[in-house]
């Protein structure tokens, strides 16, 4: 929960504002400000304070006990221009929430934690524990001192400005320090900061009335035994029909971490090394823990063991690699899209062509690697971007416009399989941008066809444009031509002037959205294909589409107004 709180009427306006965009998360705290900071930050996991930066310093600074279970603390002053993240930045949220804030409000987000302003992620923020020398190693991040990766367990990082994985010096040499990822027991040295990912899958079976002591115990035994780490356990699987039983709930409960279940028909498909006839008479499987654990994949660390009514069997199970096809949309920066911007933050590898990285080299975290290519290395960059997710790796594949439209997104998917994650980043794409710079050509049915008969024979290609003319569809054409390829845009254009009026409204748009872009409006008689080139978009209106007051306009067919004409 949110609390909110103001100590005037100009505070108040904002304060309701954000109640009322986030009536399921905020609580609203009226009376003395005083007695209202202090019962939120009892209370709230969150608090923003509609109050001068100096004022809530000196309200909460006898409140403050520790940066791991203190509220995250925002300051917004009564103006609503700014939103201030003051303490908690990383363990209470407040930096995400005073952009989240300034998102709601029209306020500027203002954060001042070092990683955070230095483009850098924070090791403390990574979705997963982290111990030991926090502070200390991310100052020698933000120094640029050397550091180093030792990845025991495979997991997808953000970028870091790693050394790569080194090892100690010689006698007397100073450790580097360390960023290290395991799912074992160890102690952090005084350099070093341990990762710990949710690697471990702890596959459970129980008879029915088990105590959440037993199950608790078995557990804790079998991650003691083998030298793991309890904060590294992703989630309790078991059978369907445990999905209820109460000392399995409340043991899920206790780690922090989901129950998932499984059919018995599933689980007796796994191969497992310890299969038992109890089960299989009982639920359907002739094994529980070890198949639950098992179900997804992954090494077996801890076989089957027993307790008086439980079983339980431990699984590591690597982070994925994540594969994101990001559409950086047409060129200007306000049209790339904040879920791009965040993928681009979250990739420690991106790939690319070159001109399309430069686009956006300025947003990538230091330790990201760029593996940039020119024209005509898409099956390249394909492969490379799913080889690299399937290293582990968080990998962007960046196109322009939308990536899946004329992009890399299908050469991707179809090297692609199912042992890696996969996310679809949209963008706007070029016919959009066009669109809107002329009117609102797309109003009714549509269709985008690219000229370039490189990969498309050009007898494939004329067929679509043949149907698209015969069905009376407005037409926008990617790659119209070419230095060398001149003659298939006079040729489709005739095609459509077949089926429709010399005065077809036609809408030409080069480098839509960027600094030299160019717009105008002409017609299907009219248009000399000369003064179009690949940089450009022919959008070709349908036998309804007019011009209105300068604009390209193909009518909805909405009732009201054709009663109106």
């Amino acid at each position: 929960m949110i609390g909110l709180m103001s100590a005037s009427a100009a505070g108040a306006v904002g304060r309701d504002r954000l109640a009322a965009a986030w009536p399921d998360r905020t609580r609203v705290y009226d009376g003395p400000v005083g007695d209202a900071v202090r019962a939120a930050f009892a209370e709230c996991e969150q608090v923003v304070c509609f109050l001068a930066t100096g004022a809530v310093v000196r309200l909460i600074a006898p409140l403050l006990g520790d940066k791991a279970s203190d509220p995250g603390v925002v300051c917004v002053d009564e103006g609503g221009r700014f939103a201030v993240s003051l303490v908690g930045g990383h363990a209470g949220g407040a930096n995400e929430l005073a952009h989240a804030v300034g998102e709601v409000l029209g306020a500027h987000p203002v954060v001042t934690t070092a990683t955070d302003s230095a483009n850098l992620p924070g090791l403390d923020t990574l979705g997963f524990p982290a111990e030991g020398a926090v502070a200390p190693v991310s100052r020698a991040l933000l120094d640029g001192e050397r550091v180093a990766l030792r990845a025991e367990v495979r997991w997808p990082l953000p970028p870091l400005p790693v050394s790569g994985v080194e090892a100690v010096g010689g006698e007397g040499a100073e450790p580097p320090y360390t960023i290290r990822v395991t799912d074992r027991v160890v102690r952090p040295c005084a350099r070093e900061v341990v990762l710990r990912p949710p690697t471990l899958v702890v596959g459970v079976g129980a008879s029915k009335g088990v105590s959440v002591a037993e199950v608790l115990a078995l557990v804790d035994g079998a991650l003691r035994d083998a030298g793991l780490c309890a904060r590294s356990v992703a989630e309790l699987a078991t059978v369907d029909a445990k999905a209820d039983e109460p000392g399995l709930v409340a043991a899920a409960e206790r780690l922090g971490v989901p129950l998932v279940t499984y059919p018995a028909g599933e689980l007796a498909t796994v191969d497992v090394p310890n299969p038992s006839a109890a089960p299989l008479a009982a639920v359907g499987t002739p094994s529980v823990a070890e198949a639950a654990a098992l179900v997804r994949g992954g090494e077996l660390l801890v076989p089957k063991r027993k307790s008086a009514m439980a079983t339980c069997a431990v699984v590591r199970r690597p982070g994925r690699g994540r594969l994101a096809l990001v559409g950086l949309g047409p060129g200007a920066r306000d049209l790339l899209t904040p879920r791009a911007k965040a993928e681009l933050r979250r990739a420690s590898v991106l790939v690319g062509l070159d001109q399309y990285v430069d686009q956006i080299r300025d947003l990538l975290r230091p330790g990201t690697r760029v593996v940039e290519s020119g024209l005509g290395a898409e099956e390249e960059r394909a492969r490379t971007a799913v080889a690299e997710a399937r290293a582990g790796h968080a990998v962007a594949l960046i196109g322009s416009g939308d990536a899946g439209v004329y992009a890399m997104a299908s050469p991707a998917l179809a090297e692609a399989a199912d042992d890696i994650d996969v996310v679809g980043v949209p963008g706007v794409t070029a016919a959009l941008a066009a669109g809107a710079l002329l009117g609102a050509p797309l109003g009714h049915d549509h269709v985008s066809i690219s000229l370039s008969d490189l990969h498309t024979p050009w007898e494939v290609i004329e067929r679509r444009v043949r149907a698209a003319a015969e069905a009376d569809l407005v037409v926008t054409f990617y790659n119209p031509r070419s230095r060398g390829r001149a003659w298939q845009l006079p040729m489709a254009l005739t095609i459509l002037a077949g089926h429709r009026a010399p005065t077809t409204p036609v809408g030409v748009v080069r480098n839509a959205s960027r600094p030299d872009e160019s717009s105008r409006l002409t017609t299907l008689a009219a248009l000399d294909p000369a003064t179009v080139d690949m940089m450009t978009v022919v959008t070709v209106g349908n036998t309804a589409t007019r011009e209105i007051a300068g604009r390209m306009v193909t009518p909805r067919g909405y009732r009201w107004q054709e009663a109106e004409k």
